[in-house]
């Protein structure tokens, strides 16, 4: 589509339909992908999933809208399944038409060679600005019954919820009604792809889709989430969405550090997770990170703009194991060497404590370099 020498398209098929669960931007401008995926999601089941990167299919019209039509006509006339069951996606540069003739021409040829075991392929074949391919997979047991989560993403900029300039999807096989699978995907959603920050831009194109493919019958069909013969499958799905999400910040484009901050003491979970988002997309704090500078009144900045409410007196903040602020002020053993030498590490936490209340949260994001501008200003040539 785009990067000449390299894999940018991706079909997969389900021997049966899977049952299918999905999440998305909340951008106004959303793609046409997008659009159609939420549409075919009202179906509840997926027979496939074809991607494509290079090529974000997103503010091209009534064009962008025929090539998602298109593509899944083709794949559905290819794999003899209702055109409703073919669900597809774009990532990459916004604004272009895309060459849908190359795709739909790529589409039989994919199918003649399908393989189960090409997860490192494909998790490449998504990839933009990523430095590497994102992968997680987990084996855990649903009523005595051993079931499979694995699952790919991609990611590096324009990283923000809701949810970020990602795309990811999870596969499992246990069998699971629709209800219920969204549910579960929506609960670990908001603890893992909802919690990353890289630049705070959110794309137009974001996509985290969850597949059971059934073939592993439960013995019973649960109705609720919280039934404890779910709790380890809830556990493993958290595990894997939150290892890929880590990885996309990990990888965030320029990123040398991984952050972690954790906010507690709020009149909420929506408020602490605000504030932490506040000092997570501060870029003052992320060069502050990338050049190890303890410089703790920028964390004293982002909480304080977050709008939520605090009481400046009672707020403790803390980078590492360090304690920096207590009182309104900060603390008289403050060490401004031993945090920077803490500080140079890879992975960084910044803790805040805001006084007001029980709500707690941790969002994750990466530190601001200079590399992040050159890629950025790089990207299209």
């Amino acid at each position: 589509v785009k990067y000449k020498g390299r894999k940018d398209l991706v079909l997969a098929v389900f021997d049966k339909p899977a049952v299918v669960a999905g999440v998305f931007t909340k951008s106004k401008t959303a793609s046409a992908p997008v659009l159609w995926d939420r549409y075919a999601l009202r179906g509840g089941l997926a027979s496939a999933l074809v991607v494509n990167s290079g090529n974000a299919n997103a503010f091209t019209g009534v064009v962008g809208k025929r090539a998602v039509h298109q593509t899944a006509e083709v794949a559905a006339k290819v794999i003899d399944c209702p055109i409703r069951q073919v669900f597809v996606s774009s990532t990459g540069v916004i604004g272009e038409y895309l060459n849908v003739d190359r795709i739909t021409e790529a589409i039989p040829k994919l199918h003649k060679r399908l393989k189960d075991s090409a997860w490192r392929d494909v998790a490449q074949a998504i990839m933009t600005t990523d430095t590497f391919p994102k992968g997680a997979t987990c084996v855990t047991s649903i009523n005595g019954k051993e079931v499979r989560i694995s699952g790919i993403a991609k990611g590096s900029g324009m990283i923000a919820p809701n949810m970020a300039t990602m795309l990811a999807y999870i596969f499992t096989d246990a069998r699971l009604p629709v209800q219920i699978l969204k549910r579960l995907l929506r609960s670990s959603n908001d603890r893992s792809f909802n919690c990353i920050t890289v630049d705070g831009d959110t794309s137009t194109s974001d996509t985290v889709l969850v597949f059971a493919t059934g073939t592993v019958p439960l013995g019973f069909s649960p109705r609720s989430i919280q039934d404890e013969r779910l709790l380890p499958f809830r556990a493993a799905l958290d595990k894997v969405m939150l290892d890929l999400a880590q990885q996309i910040v990990r990888d965030g484009e320029g990123a040398t550090k991984l952050v972690r901050v954790d906010v507690s003491g709020a009149t909420s979970v929506g408020a602490a997770r605000r504030i932490g988002m506040a000092v997570a997309n501060s870029p003052l704090v992320k060069t502050a990170v990338a050049g190890s500078d303890p410089n703790w009144g920028r964390i004293v900045m982002a909480v304080g703009k977050s709008g939520e409410n605090i009481l400046p007196e009672k707020l403790r903040i803390s980078i590492g194991p360090f304690f920096i602020t207590e009182r309104g002020r900060v603390r008289e053993d403050f060490q401004e060497s031993v945090v920077a030498a803490y500080m140079q590490g890879a992975e960084i936490e910044i803790g805040v404590d805001v006084g007001v209340g029980r709500g707690q949260s941790t969002v994750w994001t990466c530190d601001l370099s200079q590399e992040y501008v050159s890629i950025n200003a790089d990207y299209r040539s």
